[in-house]
Order: structure tokens, then sequence, then C-alpha cells
């Protein structure tokens, strides 16, 4: 891997952040009174997991020029996150969701986000003297699903990452009601695919968009479009590693209880990050992203349970 030690950031991250109302009770959404808010947003989540283990994080997005906007924002800079690249834009609206409370495994989720000041952006929007800044881009496959110009504007940061001489992470995010058939969806996300270096599917996305069975036949598809590692997590029982050099399995990290998975994933993509920004073997690399996944099922929340440098080390103690 290069290193760009020099660079004002280690990971540049462009997406939208939707406020997340969760709700205080179990139940059906419809009969919840009272809800929490949060922050949710696949791309924000990575962020956040990423800065809370001290990695210079920027980001870059849209958000309305109104509360929700501004609870957002004044979370990722309490986050310590660069919002310098967040443009907050008069009229136009920031997008929230809800999630329901269960008592184990997915909670019910519905998106309000159609129409957000986020989902307006596209290529123009790339500013690359900033992302030229960054050692590292991570995209996931929810941010390009909502238009042509949110889809354009991912490809051109891909592209422009790899020509500046940085990486980029791939997280597949499969959320199949945002194109327009499944056809579309694979298609599109395997091309995005051909501009990582690192492809991070779950198994079951993986199946749905290469069609091979296994964790070994959807890592030797997208080792082929060209990526130099693939790591495709396995839930509870860890994650099959191919890269160039060497082909391995690492463990889940145990959990007595999972609550709530959202976020798993998005901490899983931090972990492998952070890992290989510091210059950790790929072993150790996912060894982390488990335990920061390990983290995230076991309170409600998208970011909740994302631990700290001093938290992580304990757990790694383990």
């Amino acid at each position: 891997m290069e290193n760009r030690n020099m660079a004002t950031y280690d990971v540049a991250l462009l997406g939208e952040m939707m406020v997340l109302l969760t709700a205080a009770d179990e139940g059906p959404l419809a009969s919840v009174n009272t809800f929490h808010k949060m922050t949710a947003g696949a791309e924000t989540n990575v962020g956040i997991a990423l800065a809370r283990l001290g990695t210079h994080v920027a980001w870059a997005s849209r958000l309305g020029d109104d509360t929700m906007g501004a609870y957002l924002k004044n979370v990722m800079q309490e986050e310590e996150i660069d919002c310098s690249q967040v443009q907050m834009m008069p009229g136009q609206r920031t997008g929230f969701m809800l999630k329901g409370k269960v008592a184990e495994g997915d909670p019910p989720i519905e998106y309000y986000r159609s129409g957000s000041a986020a989902s307006a952006m596209t290529a123009d929007d790339l500013d690359t003297d900033w992302l030229a800044q960054a050692r590292h881009l991570h995209v996931t496959g929810i941010f390009p699903a909502l238009n042509a110009g949110t889809y354009a504007l991912t490809v051109a940061a891909m592209k422009q990452m790899r020509h500046a001489g940085g990486t980029v992470s791939f997280d597949p995010n499969l959320r199949p009601a945002l194109w327009g058939s499944p056809d579309i969806m694979r298609t599109s996300l395997n091309e995005l695919a051909t501009l990582a270096d690192w492809v991070l599917p779950g198994l079951e996305e993986g199946r749905i968009l290469t069609g091979a069975d296994s964790a070994e036949g959807i890592a030797a598809f997208y080792r082929k479009l060209g990526a130099q590692a693939v790591v495709v997590k396995l839930g509870a029982q860890g994650a099959f590693v191919q890269t160039a050099e060497d082909t391995f399995t690492v463990s889940g990290y145990p959990v007595e209880k999972v609550v709530d998975t959202v976020g798993a994933g998005d901490g899983f993509a931090a972990g492998l990050i952070s890992g290989r920004l510091e210059g950790l073997d790929w072993q150790a690399s996912v060894r982390r992203a488990a335990i920061i996944g390990a983290c995230a099922v076991q309170v409600a929340g998208d970011t909740e349970g994302y631990p700290d440098r001093a938290k992580l080390a304990e757990l790694d103690a383990v």
C-alpha cells in the first residue's frame, strides 16, 4: 500500500446522513408514541466509528438548512469529523428514518429520504482537491442507489481517489428498494466494485450479486474484477478473506445477546479500514473489524456501541 502519511485526512466519505427516530417501546411503528433522536447513514456510521479510534475523517455531503440538518452536522463535529465539505441547503430537506425496537434481530425500518438535499448531489459537487488530501475513500452501495446523479458522483470519487494514489473500499450494502430492478442493482454495484481496492460484501449480498453460493466463490468473483482483497462477512461466524497473498477465515467475536444488527457492517468496515491504514496485516485488521461489529449489535442505535481506542484494546486483549 502506498504510504500517504502527509495527507490531511485519513479517510474521506461522501453520502447521506439522516436523523434516526428509534422507537422507545417494542411493537408496530404505527403504535409507538415515543421516539429517541439519533443518527443514521451507512457512510457516516463508518465515519463515527473511525473517528472514535482517532482516525482523521472528512465528510462531504448536503443537508437541509433545517433543525434536523443542524443536529446532524453538530453530531459529526462533536465526533471531531471534518465537515468543511458539508453544505447546508436553504429550502431543502434533511432525510430521516423510523426504526422499531425489537428484543433481538432486525428491527422494522421506514425511510423518508426522497427529495432530500443529499439526493440532489451530482459529480459536479466533487471537490477533487479536497479528495486528493485523503489517504483512503470508503463508499457504500446506498448513496449511489439514490439516482443517476449520486451514482455518477460516487464513480467520479472512486476514480479520482485511485488516480491520486489512495485506496478505496466498497461495501455493497444492498438496498433493493432503491434500485429499478435486481438486474440494474447487480450490474451497477458490480461496476462500482471494479473501482475498489477492497470489496466487503456480506455472504447473502455476495450470493445475490455474483451468483456464487460460497464465500470462496464470491471472493474469486471480485478478485477477478480486480479487487486487491475481498472480505466476505459471515455474521457471527466471522469473515472469509482472500487477498493476492493469502486466503483465510477470521472467527467472529463472541456476543452474549444481539440487540440490534443495524450498524454492525459499518462498524466492521471501520475496523478493517483503520487497521489497514495503521499498518496492521489483514488478519489483525479483520479481527478488529469483527470486534467493532460485535460491539455494534449489543446496543440499540446505529453508532452507540462503537468503542473508543481504550475499549477496543480491552476487547482485543480477551
